[in-house]
């Protein structure tokens, strides 16, 4: 074997090597700041036509929960906790979609395996 001869792109390109390191740990670091915005913001969903508001942070937890008095009846308990489920799902589904779309903005789009929320 020739001496200094490139390998497999190994030989010449440790440079690129390091670049692609220094680039990748940049978007871990925007990662991390990304998801310190998302965790102090507040996700809204409603269901029943607004009977049931569903409060969720940006890391899915249920901060509140709002039910409309008119929607309670006793005699239709079970519509009232489709409507919390539905309401309480769609705002997690919202947090779900604003972390993907943050994602995508800090990777054009190209699916990096290790870098999600």
């Amino acid at each position: 074997m020739a001496k200094g001869k490139n390998f497999g792109g190994f030989g010449g390109g440790m440079p690129n090597m390091q670049n692609m390191m220094k680039q990748a740990q940049k978007m871990l670091d925007e990662q991390k700041k990304l998801q310190e915005q998302l965790k102090d913001e507040r996700f809204e969903a409603s269901s029943g036509g607004g009977m049931v508001t569903a409060i969720v942070d940006g890391e899915g937890q249920l901060k509140d929960i709002k039910i409309k008095p008119e929607c309670v009846d006793p005699e239709d308990v079970e519509m009232l906790q489709d409507l919390i489920i539905t309401a309480v799902s769609e705002a997690i589904n919202k947090v779900k979609a604003a972390e993907e779309e943050r994602v995508n903005s800090l990777t054009g789009g190209i699916n990096i395996p290790g870098l999600n929320f």
